[in-house]
């Protein structure tokens, strides 16, 4: 049985007879198949289990209601939906999991991982990393990949991450604006606990989702759905701005550079709007925000001394790849290595890239920057399906060609800030690089599968399975 399956072909037509649109043209032959998909919609447990857990890992109910926290409620979703997905999968005679290129970098760097553990610092503690962090990663990404197979799929999805994301943004506000959840009452920490506590984590997360909330106010929804993806894209800008963090400050400077230039030929009068518009509001930020951003440039300000602590720990971090430039310390274990001279000790890299390259030495460097490069060529290849699927008839209208270009757009401008803001921040193993990631290329596979092999065929295969046991 075919691995590709069919979604969101439009139809065309009129009469009692429904038409669908493939590369031979119109036929009457068969249902057009949104209709045949809408129950597996409804019905995919696997997909409902991706939606769940992210939901518990960006919202942490766990942290507010404690014996939440002794049930493991996003385990236990993750745990649903790869068994769902798994048994769905064998019981139609497929493999495992459908594979991408991208997925094969996680399961690459995943294996740098537990490949290099043997010859860290602390052998018990890269497996932790890898066991505690990186397989989940890795599981998340294997879901996504098998059911983010529509574009209605990831609509839903990145919907979830924006109002998510704006609610962590809300609570931060309100707890920035009483003075409390604060490092020395300038800082406002996340008002959730996890990957978003952090003020420099905090940031690099909204930075991230800033652009797919930037993404639905260009789209032609209905005013309530404007406001809300307004509302959630100003809580995040004021959420970066109580953090207080340079490194998102110049993240959220590289995504509205990349997301305006990508944006200037299509709608230049929005862009010169959105442009007059952030120069008014300039004056309106606090004066504590202004003295951090000019640190960046002027070390006589930063009364922290993180500038200087973070110069260090780059030559540190470089120096235990040139002297580990195999295998590196281990997977976590920077702040652990602790040669004879060290300055800044028990302290993590605050870079991305020389986070891997310290750690997993010149083997994790290539996985880990074979990922950044699909990642970054994902929003291009769309585009260029997109025109070829429009070409064969195989959009479901302008609204769906709308949403994936638009959706492009948004995960390139994602994938910059991200990467700027992870050039000062130890995060190659969160959970952010990877859905962003997932989101940039399963346009990509659902195009693909789309103007592939003989839609006809591929078309009857997915009739022919159980409306309630397709992935």
């Amino acid at each position: 049985m075919s691995e590709r399956l069919v979604f969101g072909y439009g139809a065309s037509g009129s009469g009692d007879a429904p038409t669908w649109r493939g590369p031979e043209g119109p036929s009457k032959a068969t249902p057009p198949p949104e209709r045949i998909d809408a129950p597996a919609e409804r019905r995919d447990w696997a997909y409902l289990g991706l939606l769940a857990f992210t939901a518990l890992l960006y919202l942490r109910p766990q942290d507010s209601i404690r014996p939440l926290g002794m049930l493991h409620l996003p385990e236990l979703a993750a745990i649903f939906a790869l068994g769902s997905l798994f048994f769905g999968r064998l019981q139609r005679g497929q493999s495992i999991t459908r594979f991408t290129p991208e997925l094969g970098g996680v399961l690459a760097l995943g294996g740098v991982i537990l490949a290099t553990a043997p010859f860290s610092v602390w052998m018990g503690g890269a497996v932790a990393t890898f066991t505690d962090m990186y397989a989940k990663v890795v599981l998340i990404f294997i879901l996504m990949v098998n059911t983010l197979t529509s574009p209605k799929r990831i609509e839903r999805l990145t919907w979830l991450l924006v109002i998510a994301s704006g609610y962590i943004a809300i609570g931060t506000v309100i707890d920035y604006a009483r003075g409390v959840n604060m490092i020395n009452h300038e800082r406002a920490l996340g008002s959730v606990g996890g990957m978003f506590k952090n003020p420099n984590d905090l940031a690099l997360n909204m930075v991230v989702a800033l652009p797919l909330a930037l993404a639905f106010l260009l789209r032609r929804l209905s005013t309530t759905r404007k406001l809300l993806a307004l509302g959630c894209a100003g809580a995040m800008l004021g959420a970066i701005v109580a953090s207080g963090s340079r490194s998102g400050t110049l993240g959220l400077v590289a995504m509205v550079a990349v997301f305006a230039i990508q944006l200037m030929r299509r709608r230049p009068g929005l862009v010169a709007g959105g442009a007059v518009a952030a120069l008014l509001a300039l004056p309106l930020l606090p004066a504590s925000y202004w003295t951090r951003v000019a640190s960046i440039t002027d070390e006589s300000v930063d009364d922290s001394g993180s500038r200087e602590a973070r110069t260090t720990l780059a030559v540190e971090a470089w120096h235990a790849f040139l002297d580990n430039p195999l295998t590196g310390v281990g997977a976590g274990q920077f702040v652990n290595y602790n040669p004879e001279g060290r300055i800044q000790a028990w302290k993590e890299t605050h870079n991305v890239v020389l986070q891997i390259a310290a750690e997993l030495g010149i083997f994790g460097l290539i996985a880990f920057g074979y990922l950044l490069v699909r990642g970054f060529k994902a929003p291009g290849q769309i585009r260029r399906l997109l025109r070829q699927a429009r070409a064969r008839g195989a959009i479901a209208g302008e609204d769906e060609r709308a949403m994936l270009e638009i959706l492009s757009i948004a995960m390139l401008a994602s994938l910059a800030g991200w990467f700027v803001c992870a050039i000062f921040a130890s995060v190659a193993y969160h959970w952010t690089l990877y859905y962003v990631l997932g989101l940039a290329v399963t346009p990509r596979e659902i195009l693909t599968d789309r103007l592939t092999g003989d839609a006809r065929s591929r078309l009857h295969a997915t009739a022919a399975i159980p409306v309630g046991a397709r992935a």
